[in-house]
């Protein structure tokens, strides 16, 4: 019996191509596996598409409720932003996509498992760590690593003389990544991080001179931190977020221009479309602002950077993640309630926030004084609170005089 691989099959240029070459240089069975996260994908083509370049079998596994509810939403919670821009759309979906991946090896009784990362990405710690972490029995195989090919151009000569048909050509030669959170653009004129982003690389999201003239109000409601309903209307997470990605994008949200600090120590320039993405963290910072006790408030935050880190390097099947989630969840608790959002051409700014958990007292922030609060308590409190300073002061005065 032939042995057999696992390939996490996209149809794109690189996956496309590792098929004939998995069979050219391993003679292994190649079986793709076709993760839906959202990508929009005709999944009948892309099985076809799997078939007719050498696999032995597809095999394709709808992840959409389950990416969102176990892996979007609890990021969402902890807040997590990589580098104060990077909303994580490519990272929080490689874990479920490698988990699934695992998955279907075992149950085909494949050896091993392989991937379209190169050697430079982040997505081969992502994906490979993920291996470890999971099935370590397995083997992995990274053409990347491996093969004479050295650019997308070489590709592209690969996949013209295997018959391999792929959407990518030598002027229109884009790396991009999309789930149903983000879409990812590389390549082409990004290369150069001097150079803004043709009108032309966007593909999701309208331009500000594009969108509506006039404002238009989206509200969000949560519970427990997780988003539950748009405009009132209690919604299942994948028609929720796509709602919102409609809304948002129409209204020229989400773009973001970055240049990162990759895991494996470059700098790269990406850009990202994140609409719906961009109104949830936005609602749901809002939310916490009123119902979290300001100590959680600032130590989440701390906890906000280590998460994104997390996600972003490829370590979310870690102890230390899963011990982040347990104290997110705790915090979230409370979080719940709702958040009324005002859209104009790219800005996004609160309307309304609501929430029955709010520690936010009118009596207590209003300059009316009331019963509430007693003025003179703060002298005290003062007074301890400088007693270090006052200390350190009075020290430096003796030490003066006695010079």
């Amino acid at each position: 019996m032939a042995k057999k691989v696992v390939l996490a099959y996209s149809g794109g240029l690189d996956t496309s191509i590792i098929i004939p070459w998995l069979n050219e240089n391993y003679g292994l069975d190649v079986i793709a596996m076709i993760a839906d996260v959202g990508q929009g994908d005709d999944m009948d083509e892309v099985v076809k598409k799997a078939y007719a370049t050498g696999a032995k079998k597809a095999i394709v596994c709808d992840l959409r409720e389950a990416f969102l509810r176990e892996y979007v939403w609890p990021m969402v919670s902890s807040g997590a932003v990589y580098e104060g821009k990077y909303l994580l759309g490519t990272s929080i979906a490689r874990p479920i996509i490698a988990k699934q991946q695992v998955l279907v090896a075992l149950a085909e009784g494949a050896e091993a498992v392989a991937h379209g990362c190169t050697g430079k990405g982040n997505d081969q710690v992502r994906f490979e760590h993920a291996f470890q972490a999971l099935a370590p029995e397995l083997k992995v195989i990274a053409p990347w690593r491996e093969w004479n090919l050295k650019s997308r151009e070489d590709c592209l000569d690969y996949a013209e003389a295997h018959n391999v048909p792929v959407e990518q050509s030598r002027t229109k030669i884009y790396s991009r990544d999309r789930n149903i959170w983000h879409i990812s653009h590389e390549g082409g004129e990004l290369e150069d991080a001097g150079k803004a982003p043709l009108d032309t690389t966007w593909v999701w999201t309208k331009s500000p001179a594009e969108a509506p003239d006039k404002t238009e109000l989206v509200e969000i409601g949560f519970e427990h931190g997780a988003p539950v309903s748009v405009n009132g209307k209690t919604l299942a997470p994948v028609a929720l977020l796509e709602l919102l990605n409609e809304i948002a994008a129409r209204n020229a949200v989400g773009r973001i221009d970055i240049v990162e600090n990759r895991f494996v120590g470059m700098k790269s320039r990406g850009i990202y479309e994140t609409p719906g993405g961009t109104l949830i963290l936005a609602a749901h910072r809002e939310l916490e602002a009123l119902t979290l006790e300001r100590e959680v408030s600032h130590y989440k935050q701390v906890i906000a950077l280590k998460y994104a880190d997390l996600v972003y390097n490829g370590l979310w099947f870690t102890p230390l993640r899963e011990a982040i989630d347990a104290f997110v969840a705790n915090t979230q608790k409370n979080v719940t309630g709702s958040v009324k959002l005002a859209l104009y051409k790219g800005n996004v700014s609160v309307a309304e926030r609501s929430s029955k958990f709010s520690l936010f007292s009118d009596e207590l922030s209003s300059f009316t004084m009331g019963d509430s609060y007693n003025q003179k308590d703060a002298e005290g409190f003062i007074r301890i609170l400088g007693l270090p300073a006052r200390t350190q002061a009075l020290l430096n005065k003796k030490l003066e005089v006695a010079k």
